[in-house]
């Protein structure tokens, strides 16, 4: 009966296997005469699951397949253009099929496509992190890398529960979180996050942190600065902290901008001043700069702007200038050497990702830290920063924008119903994607944070296609608001 058995199941097996091999080799023959949008959005809809989305959506609005990319555009299979003002998820930041970080990938894949990290190791890799330790804030000395953003929140959450462990203190084993914030989506970074969108449905299944007012400087008082404001609200976190400090590993901060969180912003004092509170409580600090970093907020990293050195810096997006999936957590020496001791006190931090160091993406990231030692990227970015400034200068007075924001080469426009009373939209009313569709229109990538409309460009756009991204924007935010 068992040989019986295992010959049905190989017939069936292979039956099933050479129906989809049919559906394959068909769906292959017809790709000569499949090439419109149309085609390939069917095929999509045949197939995939998108991230981040209601698939319902796309009864009405149309999936756009890119044919290909070339420095700030895509293009799709009908011939239109898109300028790419979101940076595909604000990954790519030189523009796509950069020759640069082309060639060096070209390169890469000649000599070693990956090789496993664990006992080896790579001159990519090695030449990497001698780099990141150089650009990096002050005392960070050591490179652990991940995958992905998300990845990178994992092993800096662990790294710190571990090290106290280490130190023999096992009660902190809680993290402090801004409300509003965003780490990622994998279990533990999404419970230190504190965007209900994403979280609330997995409630159950995530730790508790304790959550602390952000320093988000749209709530501040008329006329009150946003030092100020940051200030005042950091007298919530000095409490949080002088409360738990006996059972807080770390505070996990998205430095400057809290991104995903509708792109809301608040002082560089905050980071000074939480800096200072957690060296005198004992507590570490994560800063998450996989969105703000490489360039972002006006200075490579954001903690420089509040002069401070975090216990963990998570890198990521940018890092591969938006090529390869890439992540990194840069530590210091007194958390690496509160792992190293002999094998048997099973103290080592066994923390592994399949693609770890992957050499393809690290030759992607060396690359984008040679163009930014090469041309000059901050000081330029300060001139395009402020041509944004200056383009969208005209919404600050629009009747139903409540709010025009700006760090460095991130600028978001915030609808409101009632400015008068800060009365916002029904977010089920979804004014931000009536902005976003006219955008694709007019052939701009503008995809919204609810009711903000947001720019976080590639560095390489110029002064005319800011401009022609404000003027969408505005006639955009005036169809969406009627």
């Amino acid at each position: 009966m068992a040989s019986v058995f295992s010959y049905n199941l190989a017939t069936q097996d292979t039956t099933l296997y050479d129906i989809k091999v049919d559906r394959l080799q068909n769906t292959q023959s017809q790709e000569t005469i499949m090439s419109s949008n149309k085609d390939w959005m069917q095929r999509d809809l045949n197939v995939l699951w998108h991230p981040c989305s209601q698939m319902k959506d796309h009864e009405t609005l149309p999936l756009i397949p890119i044919k290909h990319g070339k420095g700030i555009y895509l293009e799709d299979f009908d011939g239109n253009r898109y300028i790419d003002a979101v940076s595909s998820w604000w990954v790519n930041i030189f523009g796509h099929a950069n020759p640069r970080i082309n060639d060096a990938i070209k390169q890469q894949i000649d000599t070693l496509e990956h090789v496993i990290l664990g006992g080896f190791s790579h001159e990519a890799v090695i030449r990497l992190s001698e780099r990141l330790v150089s650009v990096t804030p002050p005392g960070l000395s050591k490179c652990f890398y991940a995958d992905n953003g998300s990845s990178a929140v994992e092993v800096a959450l662990k790294m710190s529960f571990h090290y106290w462990l280490n130190k023999g203190k096992p009660k902190k084993q809680k993290f402090i979180n801004l409300s509003n914030s965003y780490h990622g989506e994998t279990l533990a970074a999404l419970a230190v996050g504190d965007v209900a969108l994403y979280k609330e449905i997995y409630e159950p299944l995530l730790m508790q942190p304790i959550t602390v007012p952000s320093p988000d400087c749209y709530n501040r008082e008329a006329g009150e600065s946003w030092e100020d404001y940051s200030l005042r609200q950091f007298e919530k976190m000095e409490t949080a902290l002088q409360d738990h400090a006996h059972e807080v590993a770390a505070v996990i901060v998205e430095p400057l901008i809290q991104c995903a969180g509708n792109m809301r912003m608040y002082h560089p004092i905050y980071l000074t001043r939480l800096r200072e509170a957690c060296d005198k409580y004992g507590v570490h600090l994560i800063a998450d700069e996989i969105a703000v970093g490489f360039g972002r907020t006006g200075t490579l990293f954001a903690c420089e702007q509040a002069n401070i050195s975090p216990d963990f810096m998570c890198l990521s997006k940018g890092l591969s200038g938006g090529y390869l999936p890439i992540s990194v957590v840069v530590t210091h020496d007194e958390v690496y050497d509160a792992f190293y001791d002999d094998y048997e006190t099973m103290r080592a931090f066994l923390h592994s990702h399949s693609f770890t160091g992957n050499p393809i993406g690290c030759a992607a990231a060396l690359a984008t830290l040679d163009i930014f030692e090469s041309d000059n990227v901050i000081e330029n970015n300060k001139v395009l920063s402020k041509a944004m400034a200056d383009a969208c200068h005209r919404f600050v007075d629009h009747p139903h924008v409540s709010d025009v924001r700006q760090h460095g080469m991130v600028l978001a426009i915030e609808m409101i119903k009632d400015k008068k009373n800060k009365i916002e939209y029904d977010w089920k009313e979804r004014r931000g994607l009536r902005v976003y569709e006219y955008a694709l229109s007019q052939g701009a990538l503008l995809r919204p944070l609810s009711n903000v409309t947001y720019f976080m460009p590639p560095y390489i756009i110029d002064e005319e296609q800011i401009n022609k991204l404000a003027d969408i924007a505005w006639t955009g935010i005036n169809l969406a608001t009627k």
